[in-house]
């Protein structure tokens, strides 16, 4: 891993310089995301939430797949998803050809869970996003587009 330069800790002035992009990039993703977790308050772990959400994203998929998916280790998964069992939001399907492999799905209600919580978060950045003078939603339209570049999101 390439090694930040010094400047972004030894508080170089230069905006555009990559240390200290750097690190107000890392601050500024670190502080929104916590802010948007705490609007979608569930009350499951957030190990839980990701694995309830990969399902949602990815279709009923074997505990095996949402293991290598969420990159932990099978009995990881599997008592999260016993959780996510015994809350209702997931549902556990044999497969036809081997009995001994299980497909988890959300349900219904762990569907109306995730729609609520991106609901919430939606609602509360739209509100802070009303707060910006319209320069500064065209700055960030803007940057957002740099940032699905950076992320990989612009590639097919």
């Amino acid at each position: 891993m390439p090694s930040v330069p010094a400047t972004a800790t030894t508080g170089g002035t230069d905006a555009t310089d990559v240390g200290t992009v750097t690190a107000r990039l890392r601050v500024s993703a670190t502080r929104l995301a916590r802010l948007l977790r705490r609007q979608g308050d569930t009350g499951l772990s957030p190990s839980q939430l990701s694995a309830l959400t990969s399902i949602e994203n990815h279709g009923p998929m074997t505990l095996g797949a949402l293991a290598e998916h969420e990159r932990v280790a099978p009995p990881s998964i599997t008592n999260v998803v016993a959780k996510l069992e015994d809350k209702g939001l997931v549902t556990r399907s044999p497969c036809a050809s081997d009995r001994r492999v299980a497909h988890v799905s959300t349900t219904a209600a762990g569907a109306a869970l995730l729609d609520e919580v991106r609901q919430r978060k939606d609602v509360w950045l739209a509100a802070r996003l009303g707060e910006l003078s319209d320069d500064e939603r065209e700055r960030l339209a803007a940057a957002l587009d740099v940032l699905d570049h950076l992320t990989g999101l612009d590639r097919p």
